[in-house]
């Protein structure tokens, strides 16, 4: 496979790259990019041969994934899979990914996101080899914003959640290991972003879902919590971009990655039912047991220096989302009748 140009950055020569959390939304539409590019794709998970790769078979990349089992909180298993698959970038965007099931679960957010990421960090200094890491870090890590500000790469963090908690940890030993000893590794401070391959268990999977059900003729209500939350929304493969883009400059560094844009998320609602000509009022019931024990009503970010250094700018906007995001559900819904 022959390498290219690449909207005026370095020319890309093929490379191996390891996808951590190959299996989820970020991790199937990373790999597509890659593959794309000519890259050989290995993809981590606890269990390959019992992993669900539905993402990647809906994708039909399936089987242009080289498949390895890597428990991210061994180190002895990390090690033997960089060992393994030899690869020239490392993209860590497993872990647990749910900021409301890290309250129930809180050191299950801690181990998989902050000890699998100093367990992978130490494994490659131990290599030596001139690995680049692009690490998933995230929105949470800010907490909440003052309505109207834009949080930027000198933004203090202050997460509200053991899940911004732990990518908060994860993102400052990704910066310790870049300063101390000089490794090539990014953090990708990734705002919200979504895609029909969501979890049913995130909020806007759930809203688009159950109103295209209820469209389908269902019954069913929908039920709710805090509708005022402001988020910052973009399109997963268009936020992939970023992550590939951070990896192939001269000087590793840190970037927020967002539309610049938030709306509340009684927006989304609203926005999807009327795609679907049918008014939110009608179908949805507040349910104050879905509340977190805390909670960031608004969050946005500032894209400006991923735009000036990446030459990255989100293509997708906030009404054409919902337009894809009603679109994916409605084929996948028809494939599984």
């Amino acid at each position: 496979m022959r390498a290219g140009n690449y909207d005026g950055l370095s020319e890309l020569a093929v490379k191996r790259a390891l996808v951590c959390g190959v299996s989820g939304q970020d991790g199937a539409y990373l790999a597509q990019l890659l593959l794309g590019k000519g890259y050989r794709v290995w993809g981590s998970s606890r269990d390959a041969q019992i992993a669900n790769l539905s993402n990647l078979e809906r994708l039909g990349i399936r089987d242009d994934i080289d498949m390895v089992s890597m428990a991210q909180s061994d180190f002895r298993s990390v090690l033997n899979t960089l060992s393994r698959a030899e690869p020239d970038e490392i993209y860590f965007l497993s872990g647990q990914s749910s900021v409301g099931l890290s309250f129930d679960q809180p050191a299950e957010s801690i181990e998989s996101s902050t000890l699998g990421m100093l367990n992978l960090l130490e494994a490659v200094r131990f290599l030596g080899r001139p690995v680049r890491i692009y690490h998933a870090s995230s929105s949470e890590c800010f907490g909440d914003l003052t309505p109207g500000e834009k949080a930027n790469e000198l933004t203090p963090f202050r997460p509200r959640s053991p899940y911004g908690v732990a990518k908060a940890s994860a993102h400052w030993l990704v910066t310790n290991y870049r300063e101390a000893y000089e490794l090539f590794c990014c953090n990708g401070i990734l705002f919200n972003h979504e895609s029909p391959m969501r979890p049913n268990r995130f909020v806007t999977r759930k809203i688009v879902s159950t109103a295209c059900r209820i469209k389908a003729g269902s019954k069913e209500r929908l039920k709710l919590g805090r509708l005022d939350v402001a988020r910052d929304w973009g399109w997963a493969p268009d936020f992939v971009d970023a992550m590939w883009r951070m990896l192939q400059l001269d000087k590793p560094d840190d970037y927020v990655i967002a539309t610049g844009i938030t709306h509340t998320l009684q927006d989304f609602l609203a926005q999807v039912f009327v795609r679907l000509d049918m008014n939110w009022q009608d179908h949805v019931d507040a349910d104050p047991t879905l509340y977190r024990p805390s909670d960031i009503v608004y969050s946005a970010g500032d894209p400006v220096k991923a735009a000036q250094v990446l030459g990255w700018r989100a293509k997708t906007d906030f009404h054409q989302m919902i337009e894809l995001l009603v679109l994916g559900e409605m084929s996948h819904e028809s494939k599984t009748i």
